[in-house]
């Protein structure tokens, strides 16, 4: 299985739409947001300088649990940061790699200082079980006799 493959790979399967606010929002439009999307996470913009993630894990850690009220909370006030971020030659093993130390979900990409995707651990996921399927059919034609050669 390829796992050098480059994140890019990943992001010309996807949708290349983007879902992001301005830290200035509140959380309440945040999470209404990611609802409307069902997104599990948005990027946090100035302009087109990535400057923090809101996610979930966010919200009910750091809004529900705390007794605020995601009407008067700025998502600055919650949003992680600073963000971990790969480029699109990144391999996937490494995304896997830094996703799992970090205990992160979700991880964009940055080209030139611009946001031009983002990757959650379900796409890794579906990636790799595709690869490994892909892989398996191979070794099966090959055991078969079915390889040229």
């Amino acid at each position: 299985m390829q796992t050098n493959e480059p994140i890019r790979s990943i992001l010309r399967r996807k949708s290349s739409e983007l879902y992001w606010l301005s830290p200035d929002a509140s959380v309440y439009e945040a999470i209404a947001l990611m609802s409307a999307k069902s997104a599990g996470a948005l990027l946090v913009l100035e302009g087109d300088r990535l400057v923090g993630i809101i996610s979930e894990r966010d919200y009910a850690r750091k809004v529900v649990l705390m007794g605020k009220s995601s009407r008067d909370t700025l998502i600055r006030e919650i949003m992680s940061t600073p963000v971990f971020h790969v480029n699109p030659n990144t391999s996937v093993e490494d995304c896997m790699r830094l996703m799992t130390e970090r205990r992160i979900r979700h991880l964009p990409v940055v080209e030139n200082e611009k946001v031009t995707g983002i990757v959650s651990i379900g796409d890794l996921v579906k990636w790799t079980l595709s690869e490994q399927k892909n892989q398996i059919q191979h070794l099966e034609s090959f055991i078969a006799g079915a390889y040229p050669g």
